[in-house]
């Protein structure tokens, strides 16, 4: 049977997603607990696949792993989550042998969370227009050989949280550190350091002076979408998941309460 896992996950507990030898990452954590409990052998006769290899410091409330194995009772969210730490199975789905996590999305969508610097947010939103559609996003991006630089973003969404703005990116797939420049560019509008011209003649030139990459640790990604693909999750799992969610929100809502008491003292 092959089983999909819907997962999130604190990136900045972890050198990234993808496996590397004498680090911890994301898929490293997993896999060491399915072969723990002999819900798999092993990665390559399990078919072992992930949705998105995550940066280091990126974090995650909807990716996607997916795996083929005999013993589905412990691959439970319930089982999974009493081993892990600072990763959470959200959901679980019975998927066709041939599912790919990566290749069957059909959108996945970033967020990227800023604090709000006094930026413009008319010209955050009509920057944010410029990106929409089909682009060469070579100067937006970390390019890898053979990679096509061309991608299609369906929509950006920005929304004003009290002090924080969130940035809500689109589309089916996203070149290495994309989103990440992506938000630069946007925040350098905010801030009127670089203009719309500007902006377009990045997409439309390549340029030696590619936007640099926001920080990784404000990065989310938040979902990652398929036809005809239902993740279930059941109470108890759903009850620890929520807690633990809450005890992280306590201890971070605290800690950035003692830092803006001291910046309105200085």
């Amino acid at each position: 049977m092959r089983i999909a896992l819907k997962i999130a996950y604190d990136g900045t507990k972890f050198y990234g997603f993808q496996r590397q030898p004498n680090v911890k990452t994301v898929e490293g954590e997993i896999v060491s607990i399915l072969k723990k409990l002999k819900v798999i052998e092993n990665c390559e006769k399990a078919n072992f696949k992930g949705a998105s290899r995550t940066d280091k410091g990126v974090s995650a409330f909807g990716n996607v792993v997916a795996f083929n194995t005999e013993n589905v009772k412990l691959a439970q969210p319930r089982v999974l989550n009493h081993h892990l730490k600072d990763i959470w199975v959200l959901g679980i789905a019975e998927v066709p042998e041939d599912f790919h996590p990566r290749f069957w999305a059909i959108e996945k969508v970033y967020r990227y969370y800023l604090v709000d610097e006094n930026f413009d947010l008319g010209r955050i939103k009509e920057c944010a227009k410029l990106f929409i559609g089909k682009h060469n996003f070579s100067n937006f991006a970390k390019l890898e050989e053979f990679k096509d630089p061309v991608r299609e973003i369906k929509a950006i969404n920005v929304e004003k949280r009290g002090r924080i703005i969130v940035l809500e990116f689109v589309g089916k797939s996203f070149l290495w550190e994309m989103v990440r420049r992506l938000v630069t560019a946007l925040k350098l509008c905010g801030l009127g350091l670089i203009s719309l011209d500007e902006i377009k003649e990045l997409l439309e030139v390549e340029s030696e002076k590619k936007i640099p990459p926001a920080p990784p640790e404000s990065l989310v990604l938040w979902e990652v979408q398929y036809d005809n693909i239902s993740f279930e999750i059941d109470d108890y799992s759903l009850q620890k998941i929520r807690r633990e969610f809450f005890n992280n929100f306590s201890r971070t809502l605290i800690r950035a309460s003692i830092f803006e008491d001291w910046l309105s003292f200085l």
